[in-house]
């Protein structure tokens, strides 16, 4: 009987540790789905161009009502003058660009460390903080919600990558994907169930007895509060599994910088993962532009409605919870990298059909949302766990900073085919379809790739099914 026990108790810990680990997935999503799709863009533009419209009517010009009173309805920052449409965009490109600064050497110091639950604390307190601070932005203050943001943006990549590398401690190679499937699944419903909650703070705040930017203000409160209470199940229930290295301080962040070059180094003797990684960064450009310009394909080519494209948001947020359950199950029978091909093929189907909805169709619309559902978390699930395969152990946080990076440096392209062709066209149908190419060139390199093999060069076992 106690023997029994004994082998129970290291069995019960680990599924625990998997329960623990898919919560973060659930914490921080609100941060992509609510702040970053929905309501900050908005809320934020809006600030802005309120701040420049005071600063027209301070020359003498009422508003902002086109011409030159248009050019001149803009923001400044560090001697730098933009129109206030535009800040949003430029806030991203911003973002991303310190993301790819920060991350290679955020992912060499979480190893130098070893404490892997203290730094995905720091990270996750950190950026639900930050998300929390952005109900100070009001009035015309614009200012405060821009570097809250980035500040949220550079502790939400930073944690994802501590939160990746804690998946080859977990998870044995046979476990990772259907893991990786279900984190990623559970991630989508709980994106899903907050923002259907802030959408109806947000359109009852007439009820509630406050007005739309409170009511928006509260939302960014609520997320960072989501972010931080539900972090607190991952970090009860994961361990640490490999002692630090050693060194604080100082002597840490130097050592961090030259484990940082030696992985990059190290990286040059791994060509097949490195080949992975490219194949990932064409295909996640797609999809990432796919689920972005998305609105403004219904709104500006199909002419629906916002509440439409608010709604369609909520669709592909909870299909894309089935979605990944059946990814997971899929690479459980057939392997990750098939799956990923199979997955690969429905997105050029998904943009097909997207190409052939009617104007003011919202149920061909939500069909093609649907589909978007299906495989938009799958594919980069089984691709995360894939890739965990491929990296050598100990150094999992910097080569996931590196795949991190690798998505974010790339992530330009996709919406700048989709605008070009869109202007050189006329038509965002054409557009959408040119979208196609990411795919198809992703499935392509993807293809030849011998996986078994890339994951013996990085001195790991491999899966069964693979």
């Amino acid at each position: 009987m106690t023997a029994n026990r004994a082998e129970a108790a290291p069995e019960t810990a680990r599924r625990d540790e998997h329960i623990g680990w898919c919560w973060y997935d659930w914490a921080n999503s609100v941060f992509p789905t609510s702040i970053t799709t929905v309501f900050l863009s908005l809320y934020l533009t809006d600030v802005a161009t309120k701040a420049a419209e005071a600063d027209v009517a301070r020359n003498g010009v009422d508003a902002c009502p086109g011409g030159d009173a248009l050019r001149r309805c803009s923001v400044e920052l560090l001697g730098w003058s933009f129109p206030a449409g535009s800040l949003w965009g430029y806030l991203l490109s911003l973002a991303a660009v310190i993301q790819v600064l920060v991350l290679p050497l955020t992912g060499a110091l979480v190893d130098r460390t070893g404490d892997k639950r203290k730094m995905l604390a720091v990270f996750a307190f950190g950026g639900a903080t930050a998300t929390a601070l952005l109900a100070l932005t009001s009035g015309q203050d614009w200012r405060i919600g821009a570097g809250m943001f980035v500040l949220a943006n550079v502790c939400f990549g930073a944690s994802v990558v501590v939160y990746y590398s804690l998946l080859p401690e977990i998870a044995t190679a046979d476990e990772r994907d259907s893991l990786s499937a279900r984190g990623w699944a559970f991630g989508y419903l709980g994106g899903g169930v907050a923002l259907a909650g802030h959408l109806v703070l947000y359109t009852g705040h007439g009820m509630l007895g406050i007005d739309q930017e409170t009511a928006v203000r509260l939302v960014f409160v609520s997320c960072g509060l989501w972010w931080a209470v539900f972090t607190l199940l991952p970090l009860a229930k994961l361990r640490d599994h490999r002692p630090a290295p050693g060194g604080t301080g100082r002597a840490t962040l130097g050592a961090g910088f030259r484990q940082l070059a030696a992985t990059l180094r190290q990286a040059r003797r791994l060509p097949l993962t490195l080949a992975f990684l490219g194949a990932y960064m064409v295909f996640t450009d797609g999809i990432s532009t796919v689920f972005k310009v998305s609105a403004q394909y219904g709104d500006v080519e199909l002419g629906l409605s916002q509440d439409v494209l608010i709604s369609t948001i909520l669709v592909v947020q909870f299909i894309a919870f089935l979605g990944g359950v059946l990814h997971g199950r899929a690479a459980a029978a057939i392997g990750a990298k098939k799956t990923i091909m199979i997955s690969l093929s429905v997105w050029v189907v998904v943009l097909i059909a997207a190409f052939f909805t009617r104007e003011g169709e919202p149920g061909q619309f939500y069909a093609v949302a649907a589909g978007i559902g299906l495989v938009l978390g799958g594919t980069n699930a089984l691709s995360r766990s894939l890739f965990s395969q491929m990296i050598p152990r100990g150094r999992e946080a910097e080569y996931f900073s590196l795949y991190q990076v690798g998505e974010r440096s790339t992530s330009w392209i996709g919406p700048l085919v989709f605008a070009a062709v869109g202007q050189a066209t006329g038509s965002f149908r054409t557009a959408i379809i040119s979208l196609i190419g990411f795919f198809v060139l992703g499935l392509a390199l993807l293809w030849p790739i011998p996986v078994r093999r890339a994951i013996r060069q990085a001195g790991n076992e491999a899966p069964e099914v693979l």
